[in-house]
């Protein structure tokens, strides 16, 4: 822009001096003038005429309209497929690891199931058989111990039937163990040979008294012997229990 007002006033200056010359000049050197004057006005003509103008405003527009024609990028369709299917891979694992999850505790709860319902089976009928296992031991203390270990011919058939209820007692016990039921008895000694403590998971207090030379939570009596059945307490053993203070 500064350009191009500097050369219109070069223009006009040059104009002006050049009619100021022309009105001051002799006659002989007008007609000169007028000489060579269509010669200079070919050369004037022929001469190109060159313009300035200002490139500012012309690169601000340029640099607008570069901002507001960037290529907007066009979203490929095989991509955006891929990325589909890929989402679509990774939920589909993830149904699968579930689907195998679930199956596996499946199966580990049907066998736990099927082992509990094999082992426990005869539950039921272990259960009806106590009692009679009971009465054994209730005729065998029946018989007193004098009479069992005399020798006295009165006394030869009381010890022959005691004999023969304890020995079908132990083929009964034996049986029954195949099938894993089994007695314990908290009146006998531990493997250390001390008392056998109370244990509320395996016995049953029916009573509590005072017992010289016995410790709390002794056993001091037992009412009837406990059952197991494949480690399961299936009746818990009747005692008495020592207690001092």
């Amino acid at each position: 822009m500064f350009q191009r007002t500097f050369f219109r006033q070069a223009q006009a200056t040059r104009s002006f001096l050049s009619v100021r010359s022309a009105s001051t000049a002799s006659p002989l050197t007008v007609r000169r003038t007028s000489q060579w004057q269509p010669q200079q006005l070919s050369q004037l003509v022929s001469r190109p005429a060159f313009r300035s103008y200002s490139t500012e405003n012309q690169a601000e527009k340029e640099g607008e309209s570069g901002e507001k024609k960037e290529p907007v990028a066009e979203e490929d369709p095989c991509q955006k497929e891929l990325d589909a299917k890929k989402k679509e891979v990774i939920d589909l694992k993830d149904k699968y690891l579930r689907s195998v999850a679930d199956f596996r505790n499946l199966q580990e709860r049907t066998k736990r199931e099927m082992d509990n319902a094999r082992n426990f089976a005869i539950q039921r009928f272990a259960v009806d058989l106590l009692e009679s296992i009971d009465n054994f031991d209730r005729a065998l203390q029946a018989v007193p111990a004098e009479k069992l270990n005399s020798q006295a011919a009165e006394n030869k058939d009381l010890v022959e039937l005691a004999s023969g209820l304890t020995m079908t007692q132990n083929i009964l016990m034996n049986s029954l163990k195949k099938h894993g039921l089994e007695r314990f008895d908290p009146s006998e000694p531990t493997e250390e040979g001390k008392t056998q403590k109370f244990d509320p998971n395996r016995h049953e207090a029916t009573f509590m008294a005072k017992a010289e030379g016995k410790d709390n939570g002794d056993i001091m009596y037992t009412q009837s012997k406990g059952f197991l059945l494949n480690g399961r307490v299936l009746r818990a053993a009747k005692v008495g229990v020592v207690k001092n203070d």
